[in-house]
């Protein structure tokens, strides 16, 4: 007897709802996330004890300058971007507070006006480059501090080919966060 290859039929790959629910029904350990990343299902850590001092000098400062209806939060919430099938859970957000009165687990992308994504080893190539992508089609203002080479950018007007404007500085100075915002980020704390 000839043994043949036999071939094995491929399932559809899931739709985007399809794995929304299954972030949505997964019993995920404290401490972790789960996001839509590349088109899957990625589970990861929060940020470090480490971080947390920059998260909340960040956020406190970002309190000052909210635009009207906006908050600031590290709450674990999933935010989606149906139209590119995505699902992130920013380390730090400022979001319209009435994304927050649908229904369900997962909010609307386009209610974010500032993102700040704190880079880890693991997740630093999401940070800089798809979640850059994604972010810079509809997100005002993306922050990417990264955490490894102890600097801060700032990504602001988005378009459909992604953010025109971007500065870098260096832990310790100061970082001009454009509009919605409109102030200078104090990084001497970071």
């Amino acid at each position: 007897m000839i043994e043949r290859a036999t071939p094995i039929e491929q399932a559809a790959p899931p739709t985007f709802e399809r794995l929304l629910r299954t972030v949505e029904e997964m019993d995920t350990p404290d401490g972790y996330k789960a996001e839509l990343i590349r088109g899957k299902i990625v589970v990861s850590p929060w940020s470090r004890l480490r971080y947390s001092r920059r998260m909340r000098a960040l956020r406190e400062q970002l309190q000052a300058h909210l635009p009207e209806g906006h908050f600031a939060d590290t709450s674990p919430f999933l935010f989606r971007f149906p139209s590119v099938e995505r699902g992130y859970g920013p380390d730090l957000y400022v979001a319209d507070e009435a994304a927050f009165d649908e229904e369900g687990r997962h909010a609307d992308g386009a209610a974010l006006s500032l993102v700040g994504e704190f880079t880890s080893v693991s997740t630093k190539d999401a940070d800089w480059e798809e979640k850059l992508e994604v972010y810079g089609r509809i997100v005002p203002v993306y922050l990417v501090v990264d955490m490894q080479g102890s600097e801060i950018t700032c990504f602001s007007d988005p378009s459909p080919q992604g953010y025109r404007s971007r500065k870098t500085v260096a832990f310790g100075e100061s970082l001009p966060v454009p509009a919605p915002f409109g102030f200078e980020l104090d990084t001497a704390g970071f």
